[in-house]
Formats: structure tokens, C-alpha cells, sequence
């Protein structure tokens, strides 16, 4: 969807790229706000290195809101979400059960990272895999 005001050489091609470009320009903005500011943005971790990955496509953008990580970061908590998702299939949806379940399973697990390390990586696992499994 264009603006009144795109000049005529806009497309939809240019559409596409500027929907690609502009969440990371958006992450950009917010970081500067947190870095420079006391009352606004939000720390996403947001270097000018992720800001064009980011807008070249070669670095997924995170949700709004979420701070950058590696994928080896992420991908632990990821992993045992979109499982556990699988696994537990009679729990529709993610409660206060499902996450006291999964919190003490994971403790016993010893894997040297805490629950809250990972509770937020596994809840968006979760959250896919429910996604695909609808």
C-alpha cells in the first residue's frame, strides 16, 4: 500500500524492500532514543553492523521489543519451547501451569542456564509451535 505522495517511479517492489528496511531502521531509531535519552526508546542491543544485516535481509529482525541475540543465544530455550509444545499437546494454551511444568522440568534438566535465561526464548518456541500445530 502506497502514499498519496509516492513519486511515480514507486512500485511494488520498492514497497517490498522499504517493508524489509524499515523495522530495522525502526529497531535503529529506538536504540538511538535509549542511547541518547533518559525518557525514551528501548535497549535492543542495536549496533549500525545489525541495523544493516537487518535491512539486507541477512540478519532476522527480532519482535518488537526483543533485544538482538545469536541464534546460539536463542536457540536452546527456542528448541525446548516449540517441544514441549509438541509434547504437552492437552495444554492449549501457555498458563501459569504449563509454566511451572516446563520451569521445574527445565531445572532438572542442569544444563547450566536458568529458567529465566531461557523462559522467554521458550515461551516464543511455544508460541510458533502451537501456530503450526492450530
Amino acid at each position: 500500500m502506497g502514499y498519496a505522495s509516492d513519486p511515480k517511479w514507486w512500485n511494488d517492489e520498492t514497497t517490498s524492500g522499504w517493508t524489509r528496511v524499515k523495522e530495522a531502521l525502526h529497531r535503529d531509531w529506538e536504540q538511538t532514543k535509549a542511547d541518547f535519552s533518559k525518557h525514551g526508546g528501548q535497549e535492543l542491543d542495536q549496533n549500525v553492523k545489525d541495523t544493516v544485516k537487518q535491512a539486507t535481509g541477512q540478519q532476522p529482525i527480532p519482535p518488537p521489543g526483543v533485544p538482538n541475540t545469536d541464534w546460539e543465544h536463542e536457540e536452546q530455550g527456542l528448541r525446548y519451547g516449540w517441544g514441549a509444545a509438541g509434547h504437552y499437546r492437552d495444554h492449549a494454551e501457555w498458563n501459569e501451569g504449563v509454566e511451572s511444568k516446563l520451569k521445574t522440568e527445565w531445572e532438572d534438566l542442569k544444563n547450566g542456564r536458568t529458567w529465566e535465561e531461557i523462559k522467554a526464548s521458550a515461551r516464543r518456541g511455544w508460541d510458533a509451535a502451537r501456530r503450526k500445530l492450530s
